[in-house]
């Protein structure tokens, strides 16, 4: 096996940690496939780019965040205020009947109560994680959030593993403080209300 096809497969098998990352910056499945797919064709049109100063799973997260860029801004300039479909039919007819009832069933869309008190929590997790002391915060990132392994964070920061877990450890601890204090007893109290 040559070194060209083992950096293919490599690219490959990081398809679906890519995946997963833009889904959570996008939170539109079609727009991260997109994104992720760009970020594997540059880099498969030029794998010499890759200079291997880092992992390649960091490199590619590199790319993706500029190619997550380019989808965020593509897409809202591709928003349209026109009720027609591409082929001039009404949207009206096309989503409901004569007497003023959809034509297709729709789908239950959940609680939009629950989703934006996730949406919610979500900012003050940022919140608290913007927050952390020097280091923690990038460690956390790095090992939580871009689930890049132990080994490379080591290695990235030129730190041990001993390190590595005492810091984490401590982000937790504050991470916790600061839910406890800026989520979880503020939903408390508003239950209590």
């Amino acid at each position: 096996m040559n070194a060209s096809s083992d950096y293919f497969r490599q690219i490959e098998a990081l398809r679906p940690t890519l995946l997963k990352y833009a889904r959570l910056q996008l939170r539109n499945p079609a727009w991260a496939e997109d994104a992720v797919s760009d970020t594997l064709l540059a880099a498969l049109e030029k794998p010499q780019a890759f200079a291997g100063a880092s992992q390649i799973k960091t490199w590619l997260i590199g790319i993706l965040k500029h190619k997550l860029v380019d989808q965020i801004r593509k897409n809202s300039r591709e928003l349209s205020t026109s009720a027609t479909t591409e082929d001039g039919e009404d949207l009206e007819d096309m989503l409901f009947s004569s007497n003023g009832h959809w034509r297709e069933t729709q789908h239950d869309w959940g609680n939009p109560e629950d989703a934006l008190r996730q949406m919610d929590f979500m900012r003050v997790l940022e919140a608290c994680v913007e927050k952390l002391p020097g280091q923690q915060g990038r460690l956390f990132m790095m090992r939580e959030w871009l689930e890049l392994e132990s080994d490379e964070i080591c290695k990235e920061l030129s730190i041990t593993p001993t390190t590595l877990w005492v810091m984490l450890h401590r982000a937790r601890l504050r991470l916790k403080e600061c839910l406890q204090a800026g989520w979880f007893a503020q939903k408390a109290a508003g239950e209590v209300n």
